[in-house]
């Protein structure tokens, strides 16, 4: 059960009004339907991503792997704590046990420090491809290596939550009445500890993430700015444009992951640090700050569901794949998956292997030929003699440039 939703139900129990029973609140009606939602397009979407990583080997890239490991942290959420969570503004009581209670708590802040963990290594990949484009400092290996530490340490720190979670009893108002809550804390009363515990959850979780990721694209904005400016004109080929355009869209696809995660969860973090953080929070308690923390409590399972949809509307070919195994569509690969020209978007295949019986050629072999051809043609224009000798070393050096930057692409299949 979600941290915002346990820790003050004693504050709708207020000794000068009636307690308010469930039938009588909106939310009682809302909350069930929107977790049914999340439920639904969770499963699919982040299902389809594992499939898609797991068949296609031409998906498995660094960015992706890191995406395969968002998907799963988010079908963790939804499998083992959405179910049970959504009866939350519906049942007064909770009636699934202390096993389930500490599962739900426990599956909560793994995935969530997954997720949060994740983008902070996706947007420091990121900015090392941009930086220094033809280096490839994290392989599959390493990338498969450090999603797995990222799945230790959100384990780790959701240790406290599955060894501390336990059912509290509430009375109520009226004779011979209680209800049963699951709470993350010892005490179901604001303590040092669960002070301490929500905000280390938020910097942890949160802040400090967040702060390290925007420092990264503050870093990649100044780079590409002096790049762009520093860049000579000769050395502006197709190719090359098209590569800098490529990793500038990967960064804006993570940007795009990095804001969904910070307005999914800003709601529930201003509500649990105000509420236990702020001595006169059961007093101050009103309709607003009721409001705020159911918004809270479905934005933050929102989250587990968002990533496929913004993958579906910006990936042409995530879109293909989805609308194969969703809508038994024939796949219509957009005209960059096939082109070596451009890439579409931060997670596009060049597709160099044979998939599902389709052979798609791989792109960069018309532009290794065409580079072939130009220094052929390039050397024939220039007498080899001793006065000209520099001229076509120079050119021999800036195609080899080119072709080094194209099989570096070519080997992480990808644009990178």
């Amino acid at each position: 059960m979600d941290l915002s939703n346990n820790s003050y139900v004693s504050t709708t129990v207020d000794p000068e009004s009636s307690y308010t029973p469930y039938p009588e609140r909106p939310e009682t009606y809302i909350v069930p339907v929107v977790f049914f939602i999340i439920f639904i397009v969770g499963v699919l979407g982040n299902g389809t991503l594992v499939v898609i990583f797991l068949r296609h080997r031409a998906m498995r890239n660094v960015p992706n792997t890191y995406i395969f490991s968002l998907a799963l942290a988010d079908l963790l959420v939804i499998i083992t704590c959405v179910p049970f969570t959504s009866i939350v503004y519906t049942l007064e009581s909770w009636p699934w046990g202390v096993v389930m209670c500490k599962v739900s708590e426990t599956s909560k802040d793994i995935s969530i420090g997954v997720s949060v963990f994740t983008l902070t290594a996706l947007s420091a990949e990121r900015y090392c491809a941009i930086v220094n484009p033809l280096r490839r400092l994290q392989t599959k290996p390493m990338t498969v290596i450090s999603a797995g530490m990222i799945w230790l340490l959100a384990t780790v720190l959701a240790l406290p939550d599955a060894i501390c979670s336990r059912l509290h009893v509430i009375d109520l108002d009226k004779p011979n009445t209680s209800i049963v809550i699951c709470s993350p804390f010892p005490s179901i009363t604001p303590t040092r500890y669960s002070q301490y515990n929500i905000a280390l959850k938020s910097l942890i979780y949160y802040i400090i993430p967040l702060c390290i990721i925007a420092c990264f694209y503050v870093l990649m904005a100044i780079r590409l700015h002096a790049s762009a400016n520093d860049m000579p004109g000769e050395v502006r080929g197709a190719q090359s444009l098209a590569q800098a355009k490529a990793r500038r869209h990967v960064a804006r696809m993570v940007l795009i992951f990095v804001f969904l995660f910070f307005i999914c969860f800003l709601p529930h973090h201003v509500f649990i640090l105000w509420f236990h953080l702020y001595p006169l929070a059961q007093d101050a308690y009103n309709d607003f700050w009721h409001v705020l923390k159911i918004i809270g409590f479905c934005l933050s399972f929102l989250n587990s569901c968002v990533n496929p949809v913004a993958l579906y509307c910006v990936s042409g070919v995530f879109r293909a794949h989805f609308n194969r195994y969703l809508c038994c569509q024939d796949p219509r690969w957009p005209r960059n998956a096939m082109s070596g020209a451009n890439c579409e978007t931060s997670f596009n295949s060049t597709y160099r292997r044979h998939t599902q019986g389709t052979t798609i050629e791989n792109p960069s072999i018309y532009r290794k030929n065409t580079l072939a051809k130009r220094n052929i043609q390039e050397s024939n224009l220039i007498n080899i003699d001793t006065s000209n000798k520099n001229q076509l070393n120079e050119i021999g050096m800036k195609n080899t440039l080119i072709l080094r930057s194209e099989m570096q692409l070519d080997r992480g299949g990808f644009c990178s």
